[in-house]
């Protein structure tokens, strides 16, 4: 597992990531405020809400923790490092879910701050006793994490970079949608995006 940490530390892609990340979450918080009905007291929780989106981010470092080894070829030192298996794969889910903890705390404290900002240029009054807003950054965190995780089950099951990501994105923007549509809510509510979506109270139409 240390091993793992340190890659993680000190490797470009994650750091990329979690600052694109940020930049989503800022241009979401301060939508709202532009085009939303400033007058609606639910106009703060719309723009934190994105916080969830930034999960996108999450489980493509998720991915890239397996497949990218592949890509790179450096699996194979992985495996002979610690040639179980099932070990180095638990490692891996527990350090990158780790990553979804920050990229879910890092982007809760820029959804706060862009939300902030937003309302105070757009003379805005936010209530911060509102419960529901702090649901919705609690539930934006919890996606980020379970994304991470799930990032990493794809990366194993598809070790190829570029088909996992094209996949697992393709899933959760055109084959979730369909699959709604043929199931029904009451399954497709438990599908990925669905769940995450409802895990950060994110506004339908986002």
């Amino acid at each position: 597992m240390p091993a793992e940490i340190l890659r993680l530390r000190t490797i470009r892609t994650p750091w990329v990531l979690l600052a694109v990340a940020q930049v989503v979450i800022v241009a979401g918080a301060i939508g709202p405020f532009h085009t939303g009905d400033r007058t609606d007291p639910a106009i703060a929780r719309a723009g934190a809400a994105h916080l969830g989106l930034a999960a996108l981010f999450a489980l493509v470092l998720g991915i890239m923790a397996v497949a990218g080894e592949h890509r790179h070829r450096t699996i194979t030192d992985t495996y002979l490092t610690q040639p179980h298996r099932g070990r180095v794969l638990a490692d891996k889910l527990v350090v990158h879910t780790g990553a979804g903890v920050v990229f879910g705390l890092v982007g809760a404290v820029t959804a706060i701050a862009a939300t902030a900002a937003a309302a105070a240029a757009a003379d805005v009054t936010v209530d911060w006793s509102d419960s529901l807003l702090w649901r919705t950054v609690a539930g934006g965190v919890a996606w980020n994490i379970a994304f991470a995780a799930l990032g990493v089950g794809i990366g194993a099951l598809v070790p190829n970079v570029t088909a996992a990501v094209t996949g697992a994105l393709a899933w959760l923007a055109l084959v979730e949608g369909v699959v709604a549509t043929l199931v029904g809510s009451t399954v497709s509510q438990w599908l990925p995006f669905a769940a995450g979506s409802a895990l950060g109270n994110l506004p339908s139409g986002v």
